[in-house]
């Protein structure tokens, strides 16, 4: 059993990890346009951009798995997460959730926040279409200033023994960091660049989350992998000194045996 998960494990990770490499070039060309745009016209200021003087509340998109069997790649995220949490609970700051995934669900319902929004049940090929309800919902709030930070929470596929647990900060938006955009050119725009700007912001923001996704799942078939290795090989140990202990006791049963034979035919 456990080498038959180890092995569907194994067969999946191939296609979710060219899925989360196929999204990567589209996440960074929205963050490149955005970026341009922002420097391009100096005197527009998105409300994705504008950072608030007091910070009240803080959201944060969870992203975790819909199964167990990976090992502790859920539990290691919830233990960071619940830490940066703290941090800002023992500022008088509140915090408000949006999960994905069934397990990030039933940890985060017996914690004192709240949540949102919860989507589950993703798939092997999750859509961008089923995130954005409960994407909106924290974009939303930060426009009308109910939250002033927002973070992603997801697992990044490092290779196939490492994943790694991380939270970063979406809105407001950081600076772009970009040698590409570094020159200052414009483009004419068809509707306003302000409209432009506010679909791309947007769009952006949801690729972002799509790519944390599609690294999450990448990061729950090679956790489970590994897990379900650790597994076969730790059953096959513990068979292995099994077999030994009951060949021993059987040598012992068969040696007092033949003693006890030998000894009542010396007594005859």
């Amino acid at each position: 059993m456990l080498g038959n998960l180890e092995m569907v494990s194994a067969s999946k990770i191939r296609k979710s990890q060219d899925l989360m490499n196929a999204s990567r070039p589209y996440v960074r060309m929205m963050r490149r346009i955005s970026g341009h745009l922002s420097k391009a016209n100096p005197e527009i200021r998105h409300p994705f951009t504008v950072e608030y003087d007091t910070v009240e509340k803080v959201g944060y998109i969870i992203v975790s798995s819909d199964r167990g069997l990976c090992g502790g790649l859920n539990n290691n995220m919830f233990r960071m997460v619940m830490t940066d949490m703290m941090e800002w609970q023992e500022k008088d700051v509140g915090v408000n959730l949006v999960t994905f995934g069934k397990k990030a669900s039933a940890f985060f319902k017996n914690v004192n926040v709240e949540i949102m929004g919860h989507v589950a049940g993703l798939g092997e090929t999750p859509q961008i279409e089923d995130l954005i309800g409960a994407v909106r919902i924290m974009l939303e709030a930060y426009r009308d200033n109910e939250i002033q930070r927002l973070y992603i929470v997801a697992n990044e596929f490092v290779n196939t023994m490492t994943q790694k647990p991380t939270i970063v900060q979406m809105l407001p938006l950081p600076p772009t960091d970009d040698e590409e955009i570094s020159d200052i050119w414009d483009y004419i725009y068809e509707p306003d660049a302000q409209s432009l700007l506010d679909a791309v912001s947007v769009r952006y923001i949801e690729g972002m989350i799509y790519q944390a996704v599609l690294e999450n799942l990448a990061s729950e078939h090679a956790a489970r992998m590994l897990a379900m290795k650790n597994a076969t090989d730790n059953a096959g140990d513990l068979i292995d000194e099994l077999k030994l202990a009951y060949n021993k006791a059987r040598q012992a049963a068969i040696t007092q045996e033949i003693s006890e034979i030998v000894s009542g035919a010396a007594a005859v």
